[in-house]
């Protein structure tokens, strides 16, 4: 299936992720660096032919936060869209990652997604994404969520799109998508 165009950002650097909590559904207002991040997905867009794009955002607090620093420029309107929220994680929102189960494998850190009790997990948030995608009705800006983000591009560029996992998980830089081929800027 083909796409159209997209640009996705992930929120910035917020107080929870710099204490390694889960967020989930709940949210946390971004830090001074979230905050320096999100101005640097906003250097990296104005470089972009941004006309004609839509803009839609996770409704979740530190995503619109960033979405109002790295795109108000640009886009007279921020559509906000409930399916581009982070992926739930149930019981353990709001919960430090070390006071948590680590799963063996090759990647436990995404593996905690999983096993959240009474959490969204991967199948469900495929099924929202790939839904979210078959609405889209042309070229857009997405402002989401690391595993949001994850979910999307890996959907729209196949593996390749997540197979080099960044250190920031995407803070600060923002992914172009376009024709099955990801590229990341920064």
């Amino acid at each position: 299936m083909m796409f159209p165009e997209l640009y996705i950002l992930r929120h910035g650097e917020t107080t929870w992720n710099a204490e390694n909590r889960m967020q989930g559904e709940l949210n946390s207002p971004l830090t001074p660096k979230g905050e320096m991040q999100a101005a640097r997905q906003f250097e990296i867009l104005r470089t972009r032919a941004l006309d004609g794009f839509t803009f839609l955002c996770s409704p979740q607090g530190r995503a619109f936060q960033t979405a109002a620093i790295a795109c108000a420029p640009f886009a007279t309107t921020i559509r906000t869209d409930d399916r581009l929220r982070e992926i739930g994680v149930g019981d353990w929102s709001g919960r430090l990652r070390d006071e948590l189960p680590m799963p063996e494998g090759k990647d436990p850190f995404m593996a905690q997604y999983e096993i959240a009790p009474n959490g969204e997990g991967f199948a469900a948030l495929e099924d929202r994404c790939h839904a979210f995608l078959a609405d889209l009705q042309g070229p857009s800006v997405l402002i989401t969520h690391g595993i949001t983000s994850r979910m999307i591009r890996s959907i729209v560029g196949g593996e390749a799109a997540i197979s080099t996992p960044t250190l920031h998980g995407g803070q600060g830089c923002v992914y172009h998508l376009q024709n099955g081929v990801q590229n990341l800027l920064t």
